[in-house]
């Protein structure tokens, strides 16, 4: 279980960024955030913990009935991508309805997260780009009439079939997919820009999730300032004369 929430963001693209050593790392800048807490779920009410966070803006026209009234409950403006990020139940309390919440707020440098998008759109493609496939024979001075074909694809008599989940030409890429235990490199907090070491599915200003990392230990949340009680004011001093 993640011990912070992550946020929603934009990838802006790929750069490079020289370390303090002196060694380049090539990276992926993220607009992580701000993001708005828009509901909260409960084991009690819903059966588990988990925040729901909006990123973005969009017209009113564009939101239905029922997500209007949970928006004008929250007091939050409609936010164009809304999320679920599973936390700790412990943690619920540290968040309230309408808070905003910042790349300070979630994540530290040095820190290992999961990157979630939807990958680049490539139509359909054949086996030798959507699978790797090598190909059939030599590229030159052969008589193969298909050198890019994917082969036999079942048996004779027996099955009789071609068999479940084959690799054969079909739709390649715009599919849900998870980069796991990317390092954060650097955390910009004055354009809440995250940057990570790697690469980030998806093209630019796609809509991402980036949240702590599920195998590797998450750098956990600060704690919060303690709150400073007023002092009481004591007997007024007198003048002993």
């Amino acid at each position: 279980m993640n011990t912070n929430p992550g946020l929603i963001g934009t990838k802006l693209g790929n750069t490079q960024i020289f370390l303090d050593s002196g060694e380049v790392r090539r990276v992926t800048a993220i607009k992580a955030g701000p993001c708005v807490v828009v509901g909260k779920r409960t084991p009690d009410k819903d059966g588990y913990a988990a925040l729901q966070l909006g990123f973005g803006s969009r017209r009113e026209k564009l939101v239905s009935k029922p997500e209007a009234g949970q928006f004008k409950k929250a007091s939050v403006e409609p936010p164009r991508v809304v999320r679920e990020f599973r936390i700790e139940e412990s943690l619920l309390e540290r968040f309230e309805v309408g808070q905003t919440l910042g790349v300070a707020d979630i994540f530290q440098d040095g820190q290992f997260v999961d990157v979630c998008g939807t990958s680049k759109g490539r139509g359909f493609t054949g086996v030798m780009r959507r699978h790797n496939f090598s190909g059939a024979g030599t590229a030159g001075h052969g008589t193969h009439e298909s050198k890019r074909g994917g082969g036999s694809i079942g048996m004779a008599t027996t099955p009789g079939r071609t068999i479940r989940g084959q690799k054969m030409p079909g739709q390649h890429g715009n599919k849900r997919s998870t980069i796991l235990n990317l390092r954060i490199v650097k955390v910009m907090p004055d354009e809440n820009i995250v940057l990570v070491d790697g690469g980030v599915p998806g093209s630019r200003n796609g809509f991402v999730t980036v949240k702590g990392s599920i195998k590797k230990v998450t750098v956990p949340l600060p704690e919060p300032p303690a709150k400073e009680e007023p002092a009481e004011a004591g007997p007024e001093a007198t003048e002993e004369g």
